[in-house]
């Protein structure tokens, strides 16, 4: 089949935006390879003391034959998802000694969960700690000694982090190596409607407890199709994870032996021996592209939209919020994983998950077939799934059909036409939205606006009684700069509630939603955010407002707007407390959130 003509357009509508910072990426990362194994350049004392430790490993690591894998690693074990990556350095390290190189744990990187901090002040660090992330993993792999990496890591900000330090030692070869979720537990779309309940006032605290307790029960992954679990299905479409493995539950035989496959794959493909692929070599424009194929056929986090464009610019590559509506527009929703059905991640992958995707997407012409991957050329490795056979891990070609069609479909009969993100655009800005879980019939909204400065005092209105007409809920000073762009995660349930009494609702905010998104359209990352100039900061309580998904705009009606003076609520407020005080220089030179809201690319 042939490449799909806006696939192709786009993404030579990307080489063109990018060739100026790819070349100049890809000189600098050449010029790093070039100057050979990086333990070369170290004299005898910086050895020793990077040796000094490593008992059995040290006459290996002198003699300087074999690989040397740096592992990054985000264990902790508050995040279920990070839990299972304690054992994966010993793992790693044995694996590596079998195989005639060495390993070492370079450095750890702090792992926040967003699950505990919604709603809480902590919010306003995580996105921050994306970039947190880059810097420690950059200090991590400057010493210098490392011929690969081994990069652990499952959640929100972990994966986007830590691949914009992967794309910054671009020359190093790279492997992200899962955890995999937990077993499924209470379904999601039932704790969905506990906490509408408790929202309520229907059910107590207690019901609501053991309704979450129920559904986060164990080591691994959440189980619905948020941020984390879109970033792992990134990671497979772009090619750096090994094939099959993002959905594979943690503490089985099959994740120890991805595990232990993926240690020796990353000595394969050092430049000391044959198969050298380093990391710019993967992240290239195709690989990008593809990758945004894969979060628009399965509804993936809105959050990954801005991760995306930071990622991208880490390696040179230059992308635009059109790129991804015009490959949104192309693509078909070929899943329903919770919030956008019933399922959950570990039914997806029972169904058929990434594998039986990316074969059916190469197959339409919707994939760049000819990518770099850790695996070797080519994407169509990534149609294959993992077997154990005798103890020994193979690939095979994975089945052709759907096994459960009200959870995976094929191109031919999608569940629509049309991708889960669309672009927004119009007076109030540029924004995005998820539809893949919005009905239709509620894609299109024109009434009065409601202002709140957080999603507390939309709370506070809700329990009041103050909602009784159709509604756009605009929550502003919510962007990168005002408080760190926190998720509006604790509106879901509000507004969900208002929806289901039969109110026509939206959100419009120049903050994040959870990735996790779900049935109340939602326009967010609207930009210019209220403090760095945008008209949102301009509105008032009963100007009206239409948000259009199918059109893809988005604007304020009500005439005379743009002469008002903007809000200037007072902000000092988010600038100390549970470690704000450290990130005023993030909050001070943050990007848009339509470039990615990066500081340190």
């Amino acid at each position: 089949m042939p490449l799909n003509s806006t696939i192709q357009d786009v993404t030579q509508r990307i080489i063109d935006r990018s060739k100026g910072a790819r070349t100049t990426y890809m000189e600098r990362m050449r010029q790093a390879a070039e100057e050979g194994p990086r333990r070369g350049h170290l004299t005898c004392g910086n050895q020793a003391h990077a040796y000094a430790a490593m008992e059995e490993d040290q006459a290996p690591m002198l003699e300087g034959t074999g690989g040397n894998i740096g592992i990054v690693t985000a264990y902790n074990d508050m995040l279920s998802a990070h839990q299972p990556f304690k054992d994966y350095p010993d793992l790693i390290k044995a694996t590596a000694r079998a195989n005639g190189g060495t390993a070492q744990v370079a450095g750890g990187v702090p792992a926040m969960c967003d699950g505990v901090t919604q709603g809480q002040v902590g919010m306003e660090l995580s996105l921050f700690s994306r970039d947190v992330i880059a810097l420690s993993a950059g200090v991590a792999l400057s010493h210098n000694t490392f011929d690969a990496a081994v990069y652990l890591g499952v959640c929100d900000k972990i994966v986007p982090g830590l691949i914009i330090a992967a794309a910054t030692f671009g020359y190093l070869p790279g492997i992200f190596l899962p955890a995999g979720p937990m077993a499924s537990g209470l379904p999601n779309d039932e704790k969905a409607k506990v906490r509408q309940k408790f929202a309520s006032g229907e059910v107590g605290r207690d019901a609501l407890m053991a309704a979450e307790m129920a559904s986060y029960h164990s080591p691994g992954t959440c189980t619905f199709y948020g941020t984390a679990n879109s970033n792992q299905m990134l990671m497979e479409f772009m090619g750096l994870h090994l094939p099959g493995s993002s959905f594979v539950n943690p503490n089985t035989e099959m994740r120890d032996a991805l595990t232990s496959y993926g240690a020796k794959r990353a000595l394969e493909i050092t430049a000391l021996g044959s198969d050298y692929t380093p990391v710019c070599d993967i992240l290239d424009e195709k690989t990008f592209v593809n990758g945004l194929v894969g979060l628009m056929a399965t509804g993936g986090s809105t959050n990954l939209v801005i991760h995306i464009m930071a990622m991208a610019r880490a390696a040179g590559v230059i992308l635009d919020l059109q790129d991804l509506s015009d490959l949104s527009d192309a693509t078909p929703l070929m899943a329903r994983v919770y919030p956008n059905g019933l399922a959950d991640v570990n039914h997806f992958h029972a169904a058929g998950g990434l594998t039986y995707m990316i074969g059916e997407l190469l197959d339409a012409g919707l994939l760049h077939p000819d990518t770099r991957t850790v695996m070797g050329d080519g994407l169509g490795l990534y149609a294959r799934d993992p077997k154990l056979r005798n103890g020994e891990l193979t690939w095979e070609d994975a089945p052709r059909e759907t096994q459960n069609d009200r959870i995976l479909r094929p191109v031919s009969d999608p569940f629509a036409p049309e991708g889960g993100l669309k672009q927004l655009n119009g007076n109030l800005g540029r924004g995005v939205i998820k539809v893949s879980a919005v009905a239709p019939e509620r894609r299109f909204i024109e009434a009065p606006a409601r202002i709140f400065h957080s999603q507390d005092a939309v709370k506070a209105a809700f329990k009041a009684g103050e909602f009784t007409t159709d509604t756009v809920v605009v929550v502003r000073f919510q962007g990168p700069k005002s408080n760190g762009m926190p998720e509006l995660h604790g509106l879901t349930p509000v507004l969900a509630v208002l929806q289901d009494r039969g109110l026509k609702v939206a959100l419009v905010t120049d903050g994040r939603m959870s990735g996790a998104s779900g049935k109340v359209p939602a326009a967010i990352h609207v930009c210019p955010e209220a403090v760095d100039g945008g008209l949102i900061g301009k509105l008032q309580d009963g100007d009206i407002v239409r948000l259009d998904a199918t059109a893809g705009t988005l604007e304020v009606l009500t005439e005379g707007v743009e002469a008002r003076s903007a809000a200037t609520p007072n902000l000092s407020d988010n600038s100390h407390g549970i470690g704000r005080e450290l990130f005023s220089m993030f909050r001070q030179n943050a990007g848009i959130a339509a470039d990615g809201a990066g500081v340190v690319v």
